[in-house]
C-alpha cells in the first residue's frame, strides 16, 4: 500500500477551498492537460455524500476510467472519495480542510495499491507515485491561484 500526504496553504476562506475541491467543473478545468471528463454519475456541480463520478482521462498516453464514491462528507472540513471501479486495486483520497490565520490548510491523504504484485510496486516507485503527486499538486496550485 502506498501513501501520499500533501499539505497546501491557501489564502482563501475554508468554504471556498472546500467547494472548489469537490467541484466536478473545477476538476475538469484544472486537469485540461489530461483531458479529464466526467462521463457518468455526477457530471457537473458539487459532488455530495453517497454520489459517484466516473472520470475518463488520458494518463501515460492511454485513456483510463476511474469511478469514485463519496464515502464521508462533513462540510466544510473533510470528504473522502474511494474508487469503486478502475485501474487500482484500491484507491482512497481523504480531503481535509483546516481554518488558519491566513486562510485554509488543505490536506490530501491518498492511499492506494496497484495490481501486478512486484512489478506493480516497481512501477509505483519509479513512475506512478511521482505522477500522482504532480497531478494533485497541479490541482492544488490551480485552487490556490483561483
Amino acid at each position: 500500500m502506498s501513501r501520499i500526504h500533501l499539505k497546501t496553504q491557501i489564502k482563501a476562506p475554508i468554504e471556498q477551498v472546500f467547494n472548489l475541491s469537490r467541484s466536478i467543473d473545477f476538476h475538469i478545468k484544472s486537469s485540461e492537460k489530461t483531458k479529464e471528463s466526467a462521463i457518468a454519475g455526477r457530471t457537473n456541480g458539487y459532488i455530495e455524500l453517497g454520489e459517484t463520478v466516473t472520470w475518463r482521462g488520458k494518463h501515460f498516453g492511454i485513456y483510463w476510467t476511474h469511478q469514485s464514491l463519496i464515502t464521508s462528507f462533513q462540510y466544510p472540513t473533510y470528504f473522502t472519495d474511494e474508487m469503486i471501479k478502475g485501474y487500482f486495486k484500491n484507491f482512497k483520497h481523504q480531503h481535509s480542510f483546516l481554518k488558519t490565520n491566513i486562510g485554509t490548510e488543505m490536506i490530501d491523504i491518498i492511499e492506494y495499491e496497484i495490481p501486478y504484485n512486484m512489478l506493480g510496486k516497481i512501477l509505483d516507485q519509479l513512475l506512478l507515485k511521482k505522477y500522482l503527486i504532480q497531478f494533485i499538486t497541479t490541482r492544488n496550485h490551480t485552487i490556490k491561484h483561483v
